[in-house]
């Protein structure tokens, strides 16, 4: 295949080399033996408080993404994504957000959205092929368990535990970890172990508290739960919320696709710098 023809390829080493200066010491090491850069370009992440343009790689066993400083030269806050986890699910059309599809993992689950349909059928047939061939050739297991999707601020004005309690500015919103509602502090004071997500215990609804803590692996967490009530401890901001330095405008770009492995037809693949 054409990943396989990749691996050793110079041009492939050269474009994870450049990867990495663009993310400099924000970002980890890329370059790994068999790792092939398939496809990369710009995708419109809806983050919790606006949707936000980033940078996706996808690689033939993880999907990166980051903060967009300079276009095409200079990215931050790199989050790497082992493809094993990665679940994908379309989403309809519904205005302003069009040719969306999730991206959901253990850690945590979000939408994303290309230019157009036919990008939007290019990364997802790229995606899902990759993780296909990497279950299939690594012996590694697909999760079976995936983070909540987060209700955007925007979509809560009051509290969706009570329906009575308004948001302001000192009553702050607040979101449960494992069904993703925005909730206000009185009715989520209390956390949970949640261990594909985390090896701390997580801020929950006082709903999903209830439900969690009647299973029956309530006696294991107990034994991890700490006490009290539910600090800010837990990551509560979306660990890719912009800094002020790194609020870039941008629209989606069409996505460069280097492995033409998807039964798609021809693509944009960019031949141009194959050695």
């Amino acid at each position: 295949s054409m990943v396989d023809r990749l691996v050793n390829s110079e041009a492939n080493a050269r474009r994870i080399a450049m990867i990495e200066t663009h993310f400099g010491s924000s970002g980890q090491p890329l370059a790994l033996a068999g790792r092939v850069l398939v496809g990369e370009g710009i995708l419109t992440k809806r983050c919790r408080k606006a949707p936000k343009p980033r940078q996706f790689y996808l690689f033939n066993d993880i999907l990166v993404y980051g903060n967009i400083i300079i276009q095409k030269k200079k990215f931050s806050k790199q989050h790497i994504i082992p493809l094993e986890e990665v679940k994908l699910q379309s989403l309809e059309d519904e205005a302003p957000y069009r040719y969306g599809w999730l991206i959901c993992t253990r850690e945590k689950s979000f939408a994303v959205y290309a230019a157009n349909h036919q990008e939007k059928q290019e990364w997802m047939a790229h995606i899902e092929k990759c993780v296909r061939d990497l279950l299939s050739k690594s012996g590694k297991q697909a999760a079976n368990e995936h983070a909540a999707v987060w209700v955007p601020d925007s979509e809560a004005n009051v509290c969706m535990v009570c329906k009575k309690s308004q948001f302001t500015v000192i009553n702050r919103r607040h979101h449960c970890r494992k069904c993703g509602a925005v909730v206000c502090g009185s009715c989520s004071t209390q956390k949970f172990l949640l261990p594909s997500q985390s090896s701390k215990p997580l801020r929950v609804c006082d709903t999903c508290y209830t439900t969690l803590t009647k299973t029956v692996e309530d006696r294991a967490n107990k034994a991890n739960e700490t006490d009290g009530r539910a600090s800010d401890t837990s990551g509560e901001e979306d660990s890719d919320e912009d800094e002020q330095n790194g609020d870039v405008e941008g629209k989606p770009s069409t996505p460069s696709f280097y492995a033409n492995n998807t039964e798609q037809g021809p693509l944009q693949t960019h031949k141009k710098d194959e050695d």
